[in-house]
This record gives C-alpha cells, sequence and structure tokens, in this order.
C-alpha cells in the first residue's frame, strides 16, 4: 500500500535527496538556532525567512534525530510540530520517517448510518496503557458489534498520566501510550476488524506545563478573547493565518498520516473567531476536500448546539458529521436518577425536553436555560437523526462527577436496560464509554500529573469547584474527593477486564445486533426530526417518518408508573421490561409500521 504522508510547512521533513529541513514559526524571536543531540553544545544558525519562519536543511540528519531550537536567550525548546516526544514535553523531539511503516491493510472506511462509537482512554483501557495493549481488545469491541471507537486526546501531555486535554504539543503522540508506529498498528488492527478510528483533538487552548508558544510566538495568541484557560488563540487578528495553518495542517496530520477515519473537535464553543470565515468552517472545508470520497467523520462538542454547522448538501455533511448531543444524557440522567445539582436542573420535571431531545436532537433550540442564564440552541427538528450523538456516559459526564461514579451503579438494572433500549437504538448515532457495555465498577476520576505549585492549584481547585453543591458544603467532605493528582485516583479508573457483568454485556450485544439488522437501513431514510407526544411524566411518544413511508415508533416509559400508550401497530422491533399496553414502570417499546 501507499504511504501516509503528511507533507507540511513547520516541523522537521524527511528530503527526498537526504537531509532534514527544520522549519520554525518564530515571529517573536529575530534569530533562532537548532541543536542536534547529541551534541548539545553545538548550535547551528537557522536561515531567518519571511513572514516570521527560520529554516535550516541539515544534510547529515535522519530519521531517529533528537533535537530542539534554541531561542535568543539560550532557552532550548521542542518542536512545537514535533512528531514524536520520546522523553516528555521537556525534552528533545525526535525526527520520524512517515514513510517507514508498512501498511498493509486496505481500508474504505465505514458509512456513518452503519456507526456505533465506543469512547476510550488508551491509559486506563487496559492494564498495560498503551496503542499496543488495546490491539488486544478490538476483538471484545467487535464481537460487541462496535463499528466505531473514539480515542480520548493523546496529544503529548505533561507528567504521567492524564485525561489528554491539557496537551502542548497537538502532532505527537503521547510518548507513554506508544511510538507512532505503535499508534498506526493499533489502527490498522482496527480497520482489520472493520472498526473506524477517530480521534479527540483540542484546539481551543494548549495546556498549562510545557508550552513554550508564547516565548517565540506570542501572536499564537491574543488577549483580545479570553477563554477558561486564559488568552484564546489567535484565529482572527495579526498572524492568525499561521496559527490557522497550524492547526488545519494537524488535522491533516492525523488523518492523512493514522490514516484515521475522522476528528472529534473538543469544546469549540471555546474557539473564538471573528473572521469572514470562521476557523471552523476553513477547518472542515479543507478537509472535506483534501479527503474525496473517503468517507471522513467530524464530529463536534459544542455547547452553543449551533445546527447550522451540521447541516446537509445532497443528504452529504456540508460541514460536520455529527455534534455530541448532551441534551440526550442529560434528560436520560435526570429520568433515571431525578438529580438537580448543576445543568439537570433545567431538564428536572421537563418531559416536552425529554420528548424534544429524542426526537429532534437538541432540547433547548433557542429558548433561555435558567442554570445557564442565556438563551442556548438553533432549531434542529430539519436536521437528520444521524446529525446527533446520543449517550448515557462519556469521559465528561462521569469523571465532572466528585467521584467519577458511573451512571449503571446508580441506577437499578431494569432502569439500566430501559435506558439503553432507548439511546440504542434510537436514529441518532449511539456511543458507549468505555466498560459501560459491561457495567463496569471501576469510577472515571479526573486526574493529571503536573509538578510543585500547579499540581496544588489543580488539587484544591477541584475540591473547590464542587464547594457549591450541597453536598459538599462541609470541608471535610470535600476533602473525600479524589485526590486528581495522586496514581492512585489514575489506577482506579483502569478498566477491571476480569469482572465483567455477563448479563449486561448480553443485554448490550442484542441491542446492538438489533440496531445493525433493523435500524441501521432506516437511517438513511429518515430525513429530520420526529412528531412528538407526552404520556405522562417522563414517558413520551416519539414518531419518525421515513422516505417510503414507514414509520419508526419509540414509546418509553422512563418512571416507576405504568401510563397510557396508544395501540401501536406493525412489527414489534425490541420490547423492555412490561408489555405495551399499559407501558409499565421503565417500559420501551420500538415498532415499525408500514
Amino acid at each position: 500500500m501507499s504511504a501516509h504522508v503528511h507533507r507540511q510547512r513547520g516541523g522537521a521533513q524527511l528530503q527526498a535527496d537526504g537531509g532534514v529541513r527544520f522549519s520554525l514559526w518564530a515571529p517573536g524571536c529575530a534569530t533562532v538556532g537548532l541543536a542536534l543531540e547529541p551534541e548539545p553544545g553545538r548550535l547551528l544558525p537557522m536561515q531567518a525567512l519571511a513572514d516570521g519562519w527560520h529554516a535550516l536543511t541539515v544534510a547529515e540528519a535522519g530519521a531517529g534525530a533528537l533535537y530542539r531550537f534554541v531561542l535568543p536567550d539560550g532557552t532550548q525548546v521542542p518542536d512545537p510540530a514535533s512528531r514524536f516526544q520520546p522523553k516528555d514535553v521537556h525534552g528533545p523531539s525526535e525526527v520520524i520517517d512517515p514513510a517507514a511503516y508498512d501498511w498493509t491493510v486496505p481500508w474504505a472506511g465505514r458509512a456513518w448510518d452503519e456507526m456505533v462509537l465506543y469512547e476510550l482512554h488508551i491509559g486506563a483501557f487496559t492494564p498495560d496503557g498503551t496503542f499496543r495493549a488495546a490491539i488486544d481488545k478490538l476483538d471484545h469491541l467487535a464481537a460487541l458489534g462496535v463499528t466505531g471507537v473514539e480515542i480520548m486526546p493523546i496529544s503529548d501531555f505533561p507528567g504521567r498520566w492524564g485525561w489528554g486535554y491539557d496537551g502542548v504539543l497537538p502532532y505527537a503522540p503521547e510518548s507513554r501510550y506508544g511510538r507512532p508506529e505503535d499508534l498506526k498498528a493499533l489502527v490498522e488492527a482496527a480497520h482489520a476488524r472493520g472498526i473506524s478510528v477517530i480521534l479527540d483533538v483540542v484546539y481551543n487552548h494548549f495546556g498549562p506545563d510545557g508550552n513554550f508558544l508564547p516565548l517565540y510566538a506570542p501572536s499564537f495568541f491574543t488577549n483580545r478573547h479570553k477563554t477558561p484557560w486564559g488568552d484564546a488563540i489567535n484565529y482572527d487578528g495579526e498572524g492568525g493565518a499561521a496559527v490557522r495553518a497550524f492547526v488545519i495542517d494537524n488535522a491533516l496530520y492525523w488523518l492523512e498520516e493514522f490514516d484515521l477515519d475522522g476528528l472529534r473537535l473538543d469544546a469549540v464553543h471555546a474557539i473564538i473567531d471573528d473572521s469572514p470565515k470562521p476557523i471552523l468552517v476553513e477547518l472542515a472545508e479543507r478537509v472535506r476536500a483534501a479527503r474525496g470520497e473517503r468517507p471522513t467523520h467530524l464530529i463536534l462538542e459544542n455547547e452553543d448546539n449551533q445546527s447550522h454547522l451540521l447541516v446537509r448538501r445532497d443528504g452529504v455533511p456540508a460541514l460536520y458529521t455529527a455534534q455530541w448531543n448532551d441534551d440526550v444524557h442529560h434528560v436520560l440522567h435526570v429520568a433515571a436518577t431525578g438529580e438537580s445539582d448543576g445543568y439537570y436542573a433545567d431538564y428536572v420535571g421537563r418531559t416536552d425536553l425529554l420528548a424534544k431531545a429524542l426526537a429532534e436532537g437538541f432540547a433547548f433550540q433557542g429558548q433561555i436555560m435558567p442554570y445557564r442564564g442565556s438563551a442556548r440552541g438553533e432549531p434542529s427538528a430539519d436536521l437528520p437523526p444521524d446529525a446527533f450523538i446520543a449517550f448515557l456516559q462519556n469521559h465528561d459526564q462521569v469523571g465532572n462527577r466528585a467521584f467519577g461514579d458511573r451512571l449503571g451503579r446508580l441506577i437499578q438494572p431494569q432502569v439500566r436496560r430501559a435506558l439503553a433500549a432507548v439511546y440504542l437504538l434510537l436514529p441518532q448515532i449511539p456511543m458507549l464509554f468505555m466498560g459501560e457495555e459491561w457495567n463496569a465498577a471501576q469510577p472515571f476520576p479526573y486526574f493529571c500529573d503536573f509538578e510543585g505549585p500547579l499540581g496544588e492549584a489543580v488539587r484544591q481547585g477541584r475540591r473547590a469547584e464542587f464547594a457549591r453543591f450541597p453536598q459538599f458544603q462541609d470541608p471535610a467532605q470535600r476533602e473525600r474527593i479524589p485526590d486528581p493528582q495522586a496514581e492512585a485516583t489514575f489506577l482506579s479508573a483502569k478498566l477491571d477486564w476480569a469482572s465483567i457483568d455477563a448479563a449486561c454485556l448480553e443485554h448490550y450485544t442484542a441491542l446492538i445486533a438489533a440496531r445493525r439488522g433493523r435500524i441501521a437501513p432506516l437511517i438513511p431514510l429518515i430525513t429530520k426530526g420526529g412528531a412528538t407526544q407526552v404520556l405522562g411524566p417522563s414517558a413520551v411518544l416519539v414518531r419518525w417518518t421515513c422516505q417510503d413511508g414507514r414509520t419508526l415508533t419509540l414509546a418509553a416509559n422512563l418512571s416507576d408508573q405504568p401510563v397510557d400508550c396508544p395501540i401501536l401497530d406493525g412489527h414489534v422491533l425490541w420490547l423492555e421490561n412490561a408489555d405495551p399496553e399499559p407501558l409499565g414502570p421503565w417500559g420501551v417499546h420500538w415498532t415499525l409500521e408500514g
């Protein structure tokens, strides 16, 4: 097979006639040097080019060479476009030959309507926590019916463990997970089993430790816009063109060099860009143009629920394929637990929002959210259901809880079965969180590994953020919250593959098989949201009309009391917990009419 190589301006690029060309955008420096190991005392001056670029071709350098860039004051920094950091983010960068990996598995991708996603964290997915170790669990995912894995961020971050959202070198796979070729082997092994691979990427901020960009490229950030992490990335000011190129190149790099099937863009509501063409639009257009007919799935996390980014053109996503649908999670979680803390307060007692989230994607489509204190969302009823990704758990919704406890451990089995029967058969695209399929007992708390004062600030900040919740008013209670810096906190999140709930796994497997055979063929025929009827508190009826005239119907009673339900004609696709007339407590009834 042909090599997968992405060509970009920055970084270390092997040359066809030998040697390596090193390039760095450092508009804040008049001069930049290059230090090659094992000769740290030897400084090679780089040539200053136009627009803040510095470059040098070294004939004797090659794959495996270790290098740093040297700033005028002598500070040595890693390459921001480093392909690998063998000694973590403060160490030297390594020249990688992307053409050296021998790709052997032909792969054309999978259609989006076939997707059953599975979110995982490489470090906690297996005892070893590496790319290679994850390969050993792919047969389990294939047998479950998973067709796409969504990997939490792997861009190199500081420390021994972390969620990945504090990455500072966005081109370099986290060295503790393995080398670039190990990640490629994982992707190829997944493809061999018919599983697509989607990577979570972070373009809204850089982590607080190991980000050297402000030293030599201060215009990479701007104080004109603020984010929860400080100054925003500069996508729309002076110097913004180079920043945009760096990020777009990064997206293409992951897709092309690692043969990935898509990207999930983290928290795009925190990407502030007043350009005539926002970076989100330009990135999607560039990716679509570069990938051609290859199915490429671009996913958003977007608290603003901007449906215009999800529009279809001739039935095909014009920009983004789908968005994580927090509203579906919230309505199902509230129905199951009755919790009303934080943002859950906006969903309590709102069966109309339950119906709308299941039928139309977004529960809030321009209305004021009391907890948020502002309007949220755009109309979404005209979007097809597969523009939304539905889930019961993900890293945020589990890990943002004080103890990282999983939903399956908070509710009764019949409740868990009902929720699974709703979201796994919903014409939205389902996503499981690792271990959910067997009701894993392991929590997924927040964990990180920062040194010194930063580590202590994170430790105290984690506990302080829960002080506003009634159950944590007592400081002694807050002290019970796991220390995110402790190794024990990280180890507690590792899945225990020896403690699988076989009944739960069998239920999930059966539901996914039913989806594959009965629901997935209908998804291309459902081009807009469904019609709804409220049957009672937490009980709804949703009907989706297919282009061929058939109707997919869901009757769901997510409460402890039976409710009256209209007689549902047609073929029964799935019945969970109760007979349909009346619809019993936690009863779920799927039918296809016509």
